[in-house]
């Protein structure tokens, strides 16, 4: 059971329903329940397609979000992993104890300079793989702070720089947009000159699986522009506020100075598993309980957030 006060929560009937809801949707989001659905020691089966991983000389794992280690584990238990590096929040316990994975704690929300550090040892970890080799890469929130690159700029400023994105209320798509622009790492750089195969597998929290947004598109590849990133910076009026090197860095890209973040996928990239699949769980436990069921999946501001599913809960109580 992943709720370990249980018993000392579960007080009444209804206390022990609701927590055995919550126990369903948690279990739904268990990587070990979800990587065995698509991994087997020969190949890995995803959207009709068939992935033969015996062929390759070496298989190694880069993990970062808040699931990696979690991941890893539930990946390790089924192929032989050569060696991999897993990236966790701060505070976070790895699991796992084997000596071939490499383990960093870093910051999250902002990076700090352990995110600087970890994105150092991945990227070089990636790049000196040969080309009869593969790299899984297992994706879940919070990456983005948990590896940083900043590019031309000092880390200092990519915090004050996402500092004042977190409180403008920009949407995690438009929070995203300016961090790949201001990094060396994000929005598909990771795997742009690797020698090796590699496929992504992730873990999605962000509205409609956007790829691209989760931990900003590390392993994918980026739509937006330096322009689309200087506009978000202007639509929350934030240009008076955001550091004149950073200011200098978009310039340089609206002027074709620098090179765009990849708008082509160098690797395949699946989401396994995704908000609406710990909801779906919790409303067919809900269900065998003899419950009313509503579901609603609301992002972007907390305070606006809250308001949304009281209205919508009591407009609903109301023609109960």
């Amino acid at each position: 059971m992943i709720i370990q006060n249980f018993e000392e929560l579960a007080i009444t009937e209804k206390k022990k329903d609701c927590l055995e809801i919550l126990e369903s949707g948690l279990q739904a989001a268990n990587p070990e329940n979800i990587i065995s659905k698509y991994v087997t020691p020969n190949e890995i089966r995803i959207n009709g397609k068939i992935f033969n991983i015996e062929k390759y000389s070496n298989i190694y794992t880069v993990a970062f979000g808040k699931a990696a280690d979690s991941m890893t584990r539930a990946i390790n238990s089924i192929i032989s992993i050569k060696s991999g590096i897993i990236v966790i929040p701060k505070g976070s316990k790895a699991k796992i104890k084997a000596k071939r994975f490499q383990i960093f704690n870093s910051g999250h929300p902002k990076p700090d300079k352990t995110s600087v550090k970890a994105a150092k040892e991945v990227m070089k970890f990636v790049q000196n793989k040969k080309s009869d080799e593969l790299i899984i890469f297992l994706v879940s929130g919070g990456g983005s702070s948990l590896l940083a690159m900043p590019d031309q700029i000092t880390l200092s400023d990519k915090i004050h720089v996402t500092d004042l994105l977190l409180k403008s209320g920009a949407t995690i798509q438009e929070f995203n947009c300016v961090r790949k622009h201001l990094s060396k790492i994000k929005g598909g750089k990771l795997v742009e000159n690797m020698k090796c195969n590699g496929i992504g597998l992730i873990m999605s929290d962000v509205e409609n699986n956007d790829i691209s947004s989760i931990a900003s598109g590390t392993t994918y590849m980026d739509n937006t522009t330096y322009q689309d990133a200087m506009n978000i910076i202007e639509k929350y009026k934030l240009k008076m506020r955001i550091p004149i090197e950073v200011l200098q860095i978009l310039g340089n890209g609206l002027h074709n100075q620098k090179s765009e973040t990849p708008k082509h996928a160098k690797i395949e990239n699946y989401v396994i598993a995704s908000n609406n699949d710990c909801l779906e769980s919790m409303e067919k436990e809900a269900a065998t309980k003899g419950y009313k069921v509503i579901k609603i999946q609301i992002f972007g501001d907390i305070k606006e957030a809250v308001k949304k599913f009281w209205k919508k809960f009591l407009k609903n109580k109301k023609h109960a």
